[in-house]
């Protein structure tokens, strides 16, 4: 064999090594961007299907809420309004006046029942997260406040466009938490609430001017957002709780 031929195989053997190590290096890389990309697909597949079980659940919970506020109207309602009525015919008219005052204090007790009864069955019976947009929703919350008139509260929204179920649900379930946290234990006189789209993100901002709590403290807490903290992450959303002596302020983000 001469060199032209021995440089010639050379070459060639050069050649197909290099393709070999190319072709090893080519199928690496694509075996790698497929997993990958499976991967990814299983993820998107796994964190679709949690959305759906979630506003499965949602709707569960709103039937069995439903079904509750209806049991409360037609069951215990009725009880406590018989009960008041026997009340009334007792003959009352010849005993003394701290019988007279006990049985009146008795009926004044239960029908302040019915009262709150009622209100609590129509709270569990409307469906105002389906019927009203989150802006309607938020602003009832903030009137519910007003009425106090212990607290000052500020709602500002630039929020123009619809807002998917499960989402007003979310928002309105933390903002109804913080709200009734700020009022009860955080000792506070101003309330923010601020509601935007930005960067097709939804961004809810809550904050008051209390006393602030152990954020360590929040799974264990009575103010019970661990599991609102759960769905928000399920809608890819962020939750950013922060909390001092002057305030706690809670960042929602949910992309819309």
């Amino acid at each position: 064999m001469g060199e032209t031929s021995f440089k010639i195989m050379l070459v060639i053997f050069n050649v197909i090594f290099v393709a070999f190590i190319a072709g090893i290096i080519i199928f690496i890389r694509s075996y790698r961007q497929r997993k990958k990309e499976y991967v990814q697909e299983l993820k998107t597949v796994a964190l679709q299907h949690k959305k759906e079980l979630l506003t499965t659940q949602l709707e569960i919970q709103q039937q069995t809420m439903k079904h509750i506020g209806r049991e409360i109207h037609d069951n215990v309602g009725q009880k406590l309004t018989l009960s008041s009525l026997y009340l009334q015919q007792l003959p009352i008219e010849n005993q003394s006046k701290e019988v007279v005052e006990s049985v009146n204090n008795i009926n004044a007790i239960i029908n302040e029942s019915l009262q709150d009864l009622r209100l609590l069955s129509k709270s569990l019976t409307d469906d105002n997260i389906n019927d009203l947009t989150i802006v309607e929703l938020l602003e009832i919350e903030c009137d519910k406040i007003r009425s106090l008139k212990k607290f000052k509260i500020d709602f500002k929204n630039t929020l123009k466009s619809a807002v998917p179920y499960e989402i007003k649900s979310v928002l309105l379930r933390v903002t109804q938490e913080f709200l009734q946290n700020s009022i009860k234990h955080s000792k506070c006189k101003n309330i923010f609430i601020s509601l935007s789209k930005t960067n097709k993100h939804l961004d809810l901002q809550l904050q008051d001017d209390g006393k602030g709590f152990d954020l360590k403290n929040l799974k264990t807490s009575g103010i019970g957002l661990k599991n609102i903290e759960k769905r928000i992450k399920l809608l890819n959303g962020t939750f950013n709780p922060k909390s001092d002596k002057n305030g706690t302020t809670f960042n929602i983000k949910i992309p819309i």
